[in-house]
């Protein structure tokens, strides 16, 4: 894969922040960042994904597989998508806020 074809994969791997009262509590006692990720993706492009995006460095990343729910709607069933999260440790003096509090 060419280096623009990959910093433009690393660009899509994560699909945004899961902003909960756990990731919260992970960010204030841990340094954690928790992040919702392509199903696909794998540590080593997490890692790069978020150093490239927020410029911080990362000590570690941790990844939990979902399965989706199973649904009814009346007699027909339905299934959600499986997805993935990303708990993303920063090293010691970097920070991502999303809130924008100051």
């Amino acid at each position: 894969m060419s280096a623009a074809g990959h910093q433009e994969r690393l660009m899509m791997v994560l699909q945004g922040p899961m902003l909960t009262e756990k990731s919260a509590t992970s960010a204030e006692q841990h340094n954690q960042v928790v992040f919702k990720v392509r199903t696909d993706a794998t540590k080593a492009e997490i890692r790069q994904a978020v150093e490239l995006m927020f410029e911080v460095k990362v000590d570690g990343v941790q990844v939990l597989n979902y399965r989706g729910k199973e649904k009814r709607f009346g007699q027909t069933r339905g299934r959600r998508n499986n997805w993935k999260k990303a708990y993303v440790r920063l090293a010691e003096g970097s920070q991502i806020d999303f809130l924008g509090a100051d």
